[in-house]
């Protein structure tokens, strides 16, 4: 663990507490603190990806009408609209804490945001807190996120960040796939097919967006793999697919001086209209609006 000192714990907490209260993309401590935001003794709804690293000391919480401890080199983690509050701590507390949203990194990141919701979705079968054995990995990942939002003008910055919260989702990931089935989860199987439809759509979707291709790769019935995608997600196969294409159609117009006309074109649509019915239908708005809306 690096050895970050507290002198600006207050300035950090109060920042952590101001973006949890505004639900930022991402509510950072910036490192170790020796305490919580106030919003977590408060108590409130998780609204993305939530960690806790507990580097020395201990505490309770309430997750989801439960009451946990989390002891030196333990994880919390905290899954989406879930009810969470700080109730006790130790003094000598020292701890890493992050929540952050995926749908900004979603573009960047594909599909694979889709394994992170499903290993978080787990609970009971996982537990919410557990040595990792990544604790220190976690937390450098903290460290480097910061306490501050990037400038929106600052580009070189904010991409870094991205990048950051990319790193850090493969390897929870990561975390989530070798304790889930290291520990035989009853739900393996089926976990295991979505993940491997997930990555089947990640090389596929540019040119294949028929459920059908999907199941034959994996053997399955169509109806079978939409009905398992969309119990294990809440997104048929179809739906996942679509919001692939989206991502990276949403990616070329920020990053690319490509025309409408050639992004339709590298996806295989018929003529520029039918790529911009299906991008107004995913986004609300059409390409050349969403390119002009910075």
């Amino acid at each position: 663990m690096d050895n970050i000192p507290y002198l600006n714990d207050a300035t950090r907490l109060a920042r952590l507490h101001e973006c949890m209260e505004n639900r930022a993309d991402v509510c950072s401590s910036g490192g170790v603190v020796s305490d919580f935001p106030q919003r977590m003794y408060d108590g409130f709804i998780n609204f993305g990806i939530g960690l806790i690293v507990c580097h020395e000391g201990d505490f309770d919480f309430i997750l989801s009408d439960k009451t946990y401890t989390a002891k030196h080199g333990e994880t919390v983690f905290m899954t989406e609209h879930t009810y969470f509050r700080i109730v006790r701590k130790s003094r000598q507390l020292q701890a890493s804490i992050i929540i952050y949203k995926t749908e900004p990194i979603r573009y960047v990141i594909g599909t694979i945001v889709q394994s992170v919701q499903i290993y978080a979705r787990m609970s009971p079968e996982l537990p919410c807190v557990w040595s990792t054995g990544c604790e220190n990995d976690i937390s450098r990942y903290i460290s480097l996120i910061g306490n501050d939002a990037p400038q929106p003008e600052n580009m070189f910055a904010a991409s870094e960040q991205k990048m950051l919260l990319m790193s850090l989702t493969y390897r929870l990931c990561r975390i989530f796939s070798n304790k889930f089935f290291a520990e035989g989860s009853s739900n393996a199987r089926r976990t295991e097919v979505f993940l491997k439809l997930i990555q089947l759509i990640g090389r596929h979707y540019m040119t294949e967006r028929g459920v059908a291709f999907y199941a034959g790769q994996l053997f399955l019935s169509p109806k079978y793999l939409s009905e398992l995608s969309k119990s294990m997600c809440g997104y048929t196969v179809q739906q996942l697919v679509f919001k692939a294409i989206t991502r990276k159609a949403m990616s070329l117009l920020d990053s690319t001086n490509m025309t409408v006309a050639e992004i339709a074109d590298k996806f295989r649509f018929p003529n520029p209209s039918s790529f911009g019915t299906f991008f107004r239908k995913q986004t609300g708005m059409s390409p050349q609006k969403y390119r002009e809306r910075l």
